[in-house]
């Protein structure tokens, strides 16, 4: 119910990601050569500046990259307790318990009005990550209300180097975990040139 959220909460910040989506001229970005035998030579997208010229856009609007720092263990039961505490309060008290704590953290790419936005034109496995970690932990963590994945619809990450995801992709795995998965509002934005 992410889109719905965003309609009824935040629908001008809505309204600036899709700006912020549309101003970008994908045909600029083909600047990446090819070294795939397959494909050797041939100017592909580059998810590398379309990364950094969507990452302008949002920047010059006042979107800004967030950091959430935490402390993890080997004990997931301790794990659960101290999940809620504030950092400094997971560390000492994973330390009390005989433990090392462990410094961890998840960052993502922009966040405003409680709204995360993570643009992802690199490997297949990270779309997982950003979803099902990042977003939720950033969720959980009180700092967003709704997550934005943006992706490659097929037709564009089939003029892509092999490796990075696709939308249609992306939305199967989510629809196969069933409804509720993941706990967090979402809206998966599929864009192609």
């Amino acid at each position: 119910n992410g889109y719905e959220w965003l309609l009824v909460h935040e629908k001008e910040t809505w309204k600036e990601i899709e700006m912020v989506v549309a101003s970008v001229d994908a045909a600029h970005h083909k600047t990446k050569a090819s070294r795939e035998k397959t494909r050797k030579g041939r100017m592909l997208f580059s998810p590398v500046d379309l990364n950094a010229a969507l990452s302008r856009e949002f920047c010059a609007v006042g979107w800004r990259s967030s950091r959430t720092d935490y402390w993890v263990t080997d004990d997931s039961d301790l794990i659960r307790k101290t999940i809620h505490l504030d950092q400094s309060e997971q560390r000492a008290h994973i330390a009390a318990t005989g433990r090392t704590p462990i410094r961890s953290y998840n960052q993502t790419d922009f966040v405003k009005n409680r709204v995360a936005v993570e643009i992802q034109f690199g490997k297949y496995s990270f779309i997982a990550y950003d979803i099902f970690v990042k977003h939720l932990a950033f969720y959980v963590g009180n700092t967003i209300d709704v997550g934005v994945e943006i992706l490659p619809m097929k037709a564009m990450q089939a003029h892509m180097s092999s490796g990075p995801g696709y939308y249609e992709g992306a939305l199967y795995d989510i629809a196969r975990q069933g409804r509720g998965v993941p706990a967090v509002p979402l809206v998966v934005v599929g864009v192609e040139p």
